[in-house]
């Protein structure tokens, strides 16, 4: 143990035995017999102690006080009082007493007192059995604090050996349940014994109001300590069959610090060894008609979980991505679906979910537990139902077809156990007719669609034909035709030149000239007729006021076109007239040398000016 933990429990020690001279004697209660056992098996610590009360005073006793030192009444996660009759199998026990905190005159500030109130006030000579449990979260303190991969996790338990009551105390004794036998040191006080797993303290006799006897335990402990920083569970309501759970996890491993490297193929290998404190895989244990499961991190889907079950459970066994080492944390989601009808039910004209509070996975605490009931949109005169304190508050969550929002019902738990895994309820009115909102949005949405594609179909959007932007839109699409003309018969002329040399290459591979010169006859026709079929068009965009800038353009590619069939005339006859004469191959070459240049050229910027009214 260190320096600051002994001291701190020599103090407590000294201050106990210095109030126990002066303290008011708060009643005439008295302990004529008090059995402990610590279970020490998992990270959780709990403790039950069973207490008979007698009364041997006048007076009626009609409560109990529970004092706890303060540092561990923070630690203190739940609390239950019960009294029971009988023994062996014919013991019953009550229903669970109400317990409040108090603070007593006269007693001292460094204590954390609950008073549990009886069903019924014991009067003289009177005796009962009360038993208290309670569960402690973060009260093992590994030690050493780090540790490597190849270490055991040993823990430290500090406690009394003697019950810290306000009450005199007959017959006490303490047993102390480890996970394992396998112990580093203890407290050795009279009457101890370690046999097993098990450590006993006791029976101790005749001890005086605040008794107190500091003891601790190092032992050795591989459980799980997986820690929920935070858990947010939402349970989201659709009357249209389903309840939603989704849990959002913040988990670390709140054992030894794990330090140095880590070796996956050392841990692979012998992971009891090599990793025994770590922990791999998790159990949510979920209701038994859980559908649609899924398990996710920020990542994506995670694939390393397996699910099975009967007809009173589903398990959800989990794996994160990377076993988990003392200080390493993950976040991850689980969800799925549960039926409405084994959750939802009708009371006295209301309705309520039935379901339970806490953490699936019986071996997480939760230091910061949020319960978030997501009801429909429409419900009103809400109300709650937890068997334990908690603190509650209202939201408004805006899904989609929403337009008021739903209400959320936020319920927040620290130092939530498995202990806390109990039923609570969540009362609501819902009108039958709010179910057909959503529905109505989406008929008349679609109705309203169809009726305004139906409106634009028949309605003349167009604007009007003596407007002026509609009679230049009308103008300017008789110029866009006309050019289009323009294009085409230029195009076509383009088609006769290229027949026009494709006949003198027919020419000098079979030397026929008649052929050649009617096939340059009717190229001329053909070019003549086209001439004939441009002159209005011109004529048209030369009168039109919006084809100013196009006009230009398009007089200067019918004046090339032209002159690009002159050259086009003069090589042929030419060429032919060679041919004639029986002229030789290179002469006909450096005669029409020159004209093929200039043939080149001009086709080059008939291309050109096509390619600029064809933007236009």
């Amino acid at each position: 143990m260190t320096t600051t933990t002994t001291f701190r429990l020599y103090l407590l020690f000294s201050f106990f035995v210095l109030f126990a001279q002066w303290s008011p004697v708060l009643s005439d209660l008295l302990i004529s017999k008090l059995d402990r056992k610590v279970d020490l098996t998992s990270q959780v610590v709990r403790i039950t102690a069973t207490l008979k009360l007698e009364n041997p005073g006048n007076d009626q006793i009609s409560e109990v006080l529970l004092p706890f030192p303060d540092h561990q009444a923070k630690d203190l996660a739940f609390l239950v009082a019960t009294t029971s009759e009988g023994k062996g199998k014919t013991k019953t026990s009550s229903s669970s007493l109400p317990i409040k905190v108090v603070n007593p005159e006269g007693l001292p500030p460094s204590l954390t007192w609950y008073s549990v109130t009886l069903l019924k006030e014991l009067g003289k000579g009177q005796s009962l059995t009360l038993e208290v449990r309670t569960a402690f979260t973060h009260a093992l303190r590994p030690f050493p604090e780090k540790i490597t991969q190849a270490d055991i996790q040993l823990l430290v338990f500090q406690e009394s050996a003697y019950y810290l009551s306000p009450y005199a105390v007959n017959v006490q004794s303490l047993s102390v349940k480890l996970p394992e036998p396998k112990v580093e040191s203890y407290t050795k006080l009279e009457n101890t014994k370690f046999s097993g797993s098990e450590i006993k303290y006791g029976p101790y006799e005749n001890l005086p109001p605040f008794s107190y006897s500091p003891i601790a335990v190092h032992f050795v402990s591989n459980k799980p300590f997986a820690v929920a920083q935070e858990l947010v569970r939402e349970i989201e309501i659709s009357h249209w069959g389903n309840v939603q759970i989704t849990e959002h996890y913040n988990l670390v491993n709140a054992g030894a610090t794990s330090i140095g490297e880590f070796s996956r193929l050392e841990y692979q290998a012998r992971p009891h060894l090599r990793g025994a404190s770590s922990f791999r895989h998790l159990v949510a244990k979920l209701p038994p008609r859980a559908h649609s499961i899924y398990y996710r991190d920020e990542i994506g889907n995670i694939s390393t979980s397996n699910i099975w079950g009967d007809s009173s459970k589903t398990l959800l066994e989990i794996e994160p991505r990377y076993p988990m080492f003392g200080g390493w944390r993950t976040s991850f989601t689980i969800g799925y679906g549960l039926p409405l009808k084994d959750y939802l039910f009708r009371a006295e004209g209301k309705r309520f979910l039935n379901i339970s509070f806490g953490c699936p996975m019986d071996e997480v605490v939760v230091d910061n537990l949020v319960v978030k009931v997501i009801l429909p949109e429409g419900s009103k005169d809400i109300s709650v139902s937890v068997p334990f304190s908690v603190k509650e508050s209202r939201e408004t969550k805006f899904s989609h077809l929403d337009m008021i929002g739903r209400p959320v019902v936020a319920l927040e738990k620290t130092n939530a156990v498995p202990e806390h895994n109990q039923y609570f309820q969540v009362y609501y009115r819902f009108s039958n007719l709010s179910l057909l909102r959503e529905p109505m949005m989406l008929i008349s949405g679609f109705f309203f669609l169809f009726v305004a594609c139906i409106v634009y179909m028949h309605a003349d959007l167009t604007i009007s034909k003596s407007s002026p932007s509609y009679l230049a839109k009308l103008q300017w699409d008789e110029v866009q035709s006309a050019l289009q003309q323009i294009q085409s018969i230029m195009n076509h002329c383009l088609g006769i030149h290229d027949k026009l040399e494709a006949s003198l290459r027919d020419l000098s591979r079979t030397g026929d000239v008649q052929a050649c010169k009617a096939a340059r006859k009717s190229a001329d026709n053909m070019l003549k007729e086209l001439s004939k079929d441009m002159k209005p068009l011109l004529s048209f965009l030369q009168s039109s006021p919006l084809a100013v800038s196009s006009y230009s353009k398009v007089e200067e590619l019918v004046a090339k076109e032209k002159e690009l069939q002159e050259k086009l005339i003069v090589k042929h006859t030419t060429v032919t007239d060679s041919y004639e004469k029986k002229s030789g191959g290179r002469d006909i070459e450096n005669r029409i040398a020159p004209i093929q240049q200039k043939i080149t050229a001009l086709r080059q910027e008939v291309d050109d000016l096509l390619e600029v009214i064809d933007e236009i």
